[in-house]
């Protein structure tokens, strides 16, 4: 069994209602949920929110949806509740089913990127051992530069060291030369896959320092042990942080349709 829940919420410090905002027509949520119903791998799809305008608005459009609290610290958290309702209500989730997160920001996400993330977590024999995710090398230094583009380093395995918003790793050798950039620029794609096992064990963890510095919940794994294992995509994606965004992603949209 393989479930998506979009966590969507509409108090978004930079861009309040963002779920909601209109994007070539339909609302950034609609987009999302499309994508992630086209994935060939995914047996269901749910949008779990806290906010009854986003509610009503997943169901105008036929989707899948479930009422949370306010109070999550984290999308994560968020989907955790989602999945106690789904169990209580009877649905067949099991600790080896997989569940995966997807921002509800995330417009361009494409339905293969999906497909590779539930094949790296059915194709491992210890999937109830790492959270599964994706990256993608950067291509200019302005990306790698921007804070809104989150980082990543791996090591010889594919294994996550750190994320974060500043330019990692830094190039010490090229700096001194007065080069930018290196040979290992990597942003995070951001959808996650977990076990159901995994996800229960992750959310009893609280918030660490390190979440709380970058605002990047994966950091909380690591900083707990929990591995994060990375399948690198030549797709690109990027999440909807501002109003400002939405031009950018309605060009990337002409493009891909």
């Amino acid at each position: 069994m393989v479930t998506i829940i979009i966590p969507a919420r509409f108090a978004s410090t930079r861009f309040p209602g963002k779920p909601l905002a209109p994007l070539k027509n339909k609302p950034i949520i609609q987009h999302v949920y499309e994508k992630a119903k086209a994935s060939r791998l995914v047996d269901d799809v749910f949008v779990a929110t806290d906010d009854e305008r986003i509610f009503q608005c997943v169901t105008a459009f036929g989707g899948k949806v479930i009422m949370t609290s306010k109070m999550h610290p984290s999308g994560t958290d968020r989907i955790a509740e989602a999945v106690d309702i789904l169990i209580k209500d009877g649905y067949n989730l099991k600790n080896e089913s997989i569940v995966i997160n997807l921002q509800g920001d995330e417009p361009l996400i494409k339905p293969q990127m999906i497909d590779q993330l539930v094949n790296l977590m059915k194709e491992s024999s210890c999937a109830n051992q790492f959270i599964g995710t994706l990256a993608k090398k950067i291509e200019n230094e302005r990306e790698f530069q921007n804070p809104n583009t989150v980082k990543v380093v791996f090591d010889e395995t594919g294994y996550a060291l750190y994320f974060s918003r500043c330019p990692i790793p830094f190039n010490r050798e090229k700096y001194l030369k007065g080069i930018s950039g290196n040979d290992f620029m990597y942003k995070h794609i951001g959808v996650y896959g977990y076990t159901l096992e995994l996800l229960k064990n992750f959310v009893k963890l609280p918030q660490s320092r390190l979440e709380k510095i970058e605002a990047l919940e994966q950091l909380r794994a690591l900083e707990n042990g929990i591995k994060i294992k990375i399948a690198i995509t030549e797709y690109d994606s990027f999440g909807i942080d501002t109003p400002e965004d939405l031009e950018v992603a309605e060009k990337c949209l002409n493009t891909y349709l």
